[in-house]
């Protein structure tokens, strides 16, 4: 790293090092916040809000019941009188923009056979908190109410009006809640800056390697491929059997390699990567900074294989998912259809890569087109920002490891405010890589949270917040 730079984080370091011993009256007592913590982070797992149907309405009146009690300024919007959003405000003196603090209510569902613990019981065995909504994303709504609360129980002064959105439907529904509230409500979240799911700082054996920050989604939508030809005797090949058509048009999408495109996100990612791995892998990393090299084509045919999950933010990525063709085994279909994961970077756009796709197959009897879902917006932020350092700094000091940025494959509820021209950014706690293949992660068959990783998140959540919004 160039001197420059170094000197550069070091006097930044310093400054917020000071800014925040000014802006905090007293060293929080971290021991009754975090008991404080853990009893309203069993209740909100104790609170069914599997989606579907939801049911967000009953935990939005226990929240805000709980911030009502201090004195917090609180709204409820719905358009379904089941699926209600909170919206809780502290004021601050409007000399800088708000910061918006962004949870979702919503869980996926459970198949509660294959749970340790009751998963809606906010069980606490050993060091772990086991919960549906564990990691996703009750630690985030539970961070975000906790900074809430100590904001109004400190009575420190703000520059900024600090905004709590606890949403509905991010796990299916967003028409109740994120959509709803940009395209209807955005006055009541309209903010500067946005904290919000999607990052986490990865740990291994128990040692934190590094800080992910979400800084960029891509975009998802899904192509269909319609293919047809003239119905036949299985008995008699064909030249234009359907099947094979469509199996030559899927299998030209599967070979198709797109090009490697960077941003400030991938960039930034990659030479951080490369500062903390091995020999190998660091000039693997490196040679990918170089696109269109023959060293950046070889490092990335390595991640291909070995880390598809990086190397699917370096490019645009076509997946075939479904494929309905044939209906008997002596029969050759006369059409048939397939389902392509179309997963973009911000930037591209929709009807152009439709275009590709295709050129790609060149075959007139395949109709590409997309279907009908939903499409969600998107958009990357910068890291040259004040949250962006705020956070890089405060959760250098927690934990002493480098902070990525990272682009989501999946998609989160920040591309909605992303797209009002919000700087958002996904934070979370520590996590056990070791945790998914065990199956204990988000979505997974059981889900639980280090009881206190659970604690140095509220803590770090609370300290970007106070370093962001408080009077200087």
């Amino acid at each position: 790293m160039p001197i420059s730079r170094i000197l550069f984080r070091a006097l930044i370091s310093t400054f917020l090092c000071f800014f925040s011993l000014t802006v905090t009256s007293a060293e929080p007592d971290w021991d009754a916040i975090n008991q404080e913590t853990l009893e309203h982070f069993q209740a909100m797992l104790q609170i069914d809000t599997s989606n579907p149907p939801g049911n967000e309405t009953v935990l939005v009146e226990h929240i805000a019941e709980i911030l009502s009690a201090e004195g917090i300024d609180v709204e409820i919007y719905s358009n379904d009188p089941d699926r209600a959003n909170l919206v809780a405000r502290i004021r601050g003196n409007g000399s800088k923009q708000p910061l918006l603090l962004m949870a979702h209510l919503d869980v996926v569902t459970v198949d509660p056979e294959k749970w340790s613990f009751p998963p809606f019981g906010g069980t606490l065995n050993e060091e772990w908190i086991y919960g549906r909504g564990a990691v996703d994303d009750k630690d985030n709504l539970v961070a975000s109410m906790m900074t809430m609360l100590m904001l109004k129980r400190n009575e420190i002064e703000l520059d900024r009006d600090v905004i709590f959105l606890a949403e509905a439907g991010e796990e299916g529904g967003v028409q109740f809640g994120v959509e709803f509230m940009t395209r209807e409500n955005f006055e009541a979240i309209d903010a500067e800056y946005c904290l919000a799911e999607g990052g986490s700082v990865v740990r291994a054996g128990g040692e934190a390697l590094y800080t992910g920050v979400q800084t960029g989604e891509k975009k998802r939508r899904t192509a269909v491929l319609t293919v047809n030809g003239i119905a036949g005797h299985g008995s008699i090949p064909t030249r234009n059997n359907a099947v094979v058509l469509l199996g030559q048009a899927i299998t030209a999408l599967a070979e198709w390699q797109e090009p490697i495109r960077l941003s400030d996100t991938t960039t930034t990612m990659l030479a951080r990567l490369a500062d903390i791995s091995s020999p190998e892998s660091a000039a693997r990393y490196r040679a990918l900074l170089n696109p269109g090299s023959a060293a950046a084509e070889e490092a990335m045919l390595y991640l291909l294989d070995n880390e598809p999950g990086t190397a699917a933010l370096l490019h645009n990525t076509v997946t075939p998912t479904i494929v309905n063709i044939g209906y008997r085994y002596n029969v050759i279909p006369s059409a048939g259809t397939a389902s392509i994961d179309v997963r973009l970077l911000p930037d591209e756009d929709f009807d152009s890569f439709l275009d590709a796709i295709a050129t790609v197959i060149d075959d007139p009897a395949i109709e590409v087109s997309w279907d009908d879902g939903l499409v969600r917006p998107s958009a990357a932020v910068q890291l040259d920002t004040e949250a962006f350092q705020v956070i890089e700094q405060v959760y250098g000091e927690h934990y002493g490891v480098p902070i990525i940025p990272r682009m989501s494959t999946g998609a989160t509820d920040m591309s909605y405010v992303r797209a009002k021209g919000v700087s958002c950014y996904g934070i979370g706690p520590g996590i056990d890589r070791e945790d998914v293949p065990l199956g204990y992660g988000a979505h997974s068959d059981q889900e639980r949270i280090l009881e206190q990783e659970l604690y140095l998140f509220v803590q770090a959540y609370h300290e970007i917040v106070v370093r962001l919004a408080a009077q200087q």
